[in-house]
């Protein structure tokens, strides 16, 4: 029995459906049903208000940004949860901002996640100090880097391709240049190795619930680096960043170390699925999980273009190069995978044309791989997705 196999246990994973969408949202670890009903039942049903204390809801953020931290090379105390992922890239693209006072250039690249953009680019707006944010190919960063950059800000995993950036490299030429790095990991915690403090990272951010399966909805996090953070302003001055949040100043004075990148009140629901979520990677090397991962891709990539020629891999072809899935392009990519689900094989699709397939080794089998690309070529080859009823878009694709 292989090390996955007893992970897979772990997880609700419906009869009959073969799921390769870990990628979008993971599936349901079933430990968390009984978690999240405790947390209703034994905290909040039994102690009200006072399971604040008697629970330590409120130090729920630190604690889960520890779990999360292990996996991408934090140190402790360095990465806390809570809050939109989109509140998080705002909260590092305006610290960062502000932290090189003399540049104005945000840099980023097409492959960039949309909603990076939409926020670095609504708050350059907003500060109306004459900032740009410039984007360029992602095979053209490196060469945009320069001494009128303040802040670089790329996602690792290209969350259409999967085409993956060399964080190491990248992040050296952003300080060689005086720049500040910002990493998004939506695509790559729990997914790959990542070594932020290796890397000497100054900020990340990510999601949680994609290949760390915290549930739809699930609280993104922050990571500052540690020698960086008492410098850091939160530009998201919100009361449980405050220093003393019950002192209800009327002035705002920013919490010691990363507690000062938290804002909201924590969704501890959410919350309780999230750290029942984090269960399956203990015990886990993510090197392990890398090299199964590799393995499962590379098995998907053959037998399909073995049997499916009218696809054409939108990967990179190394399998180092690209993070934890695989996109194939097709013309009718929406309504083929509309097929295929119809099917019972899940996977998603992103404009124009592109089909992704998610592979988790926490759950996902070769035998997975093998009955997708069976189904897949038969649907092409049979033009199986040209019915009415595929073609028709859904508001979630």
């Amino acid at each position: 029995m292989s090390a996955f196999e007893t992970r897979r246990d772990m997880f609700n994973l419906p009869e009959g459906i073969t799921y390769l969408d870990g990628n979008s949202l993971g599936p349901l670890p079933k430990h968390a049903v009984d978690q999240t009903r405790r947390t209703m039942t034994d905290q909040w049903g039994e102690m009200l208000i006072m399971g604040w204390n008697k629970a330590d809801w409120m130090a729920l953020p630190g604690r889960l940004g520890d779990r999360i931290g292990r996996l991408i090379g934090a140190p402790v105390d360095s990465t806390v949860v809570g809050d939109t992922l989109s509140i998080k890239v705002y909260q590092a693209v305006a610290s960062a901002l502000e932290l090189r006072p003399g540049r104005k250039r945000v840099l980023s690249d097409n492959g960039n996640f949309p909603t990076d953009l939409y926020m670095a680019k609504g708050l350059i707006d907003s500060l109306g100090q004459g900032h740009d944010l410039k984007v360029v190919d992602p095979e053209a960063v490196e060469d945009a880097i320069d001494e009128s950059v303040a802040v670089v800000m790329l996602t690792h995993v290209d969350y259409r391709t999967g085409r993956l950036h060399d964080m190491a490299a990248i992040t050296r030429k952003a300080h060689e240049a005086g720049a500040l790095m910002i990493w998004d990991l939506a695509h790559s915690a729990g997914a790959l190795p990542v070594d932020l403090a290796a890397c000497n990272a100054d900020f990340a951010v990510g999601c949680t619930y994609k290949y760390l399966n915290g549930g739809p909805g699930a609280p993104a996090f922050i990571y500052v680096r540690p020698d960086l953070i008492d410098q850091v302003r939160p530009a998201l001055s919100g009361w449980l960043g405050h220093a003393a949040p019950f002192a209800f100043d009327l002035d705002y004075r920013p919490g010691e170390g990363i507690s000062r990148m938290r804002v909201g009140t924590p969704p501890v629901l959410q919350m309780a699925v999230l750290d029942a979520a984090l269960d399956a990677f203990d015990g886990v090397d993510m090197a392990d999980i890398r090299a199964r991962s590799i393995e499962l891709s590379e098995q998907f990539i053959a037998e399909v273009e073995a049997s499916c020629k009218q696809v054409e891999l939108a990967s990179p072809r190394d399998p180092h190069a690209r993070g934890s899935q695989v996109s194939f392009r097709f013309e009718e990519g929406y309504a083929a995978m509309q097929a295929l689900i119809a099917r019972g094989v899940i996977g998603d699709f992103r404009a124009p044309d592109i089909m992704r397939f998610g592979f988790c080794p926490l759950y996902n089998t070769g035998e997975d791989v093998s009955r997708a690309a069976a189904v897949l070529s038969e649907i092409i080859a049979s033009r199986e997705w040209d019915q009415p009823q595929f073609k028709t878009r859904k508001a979630v694709t």
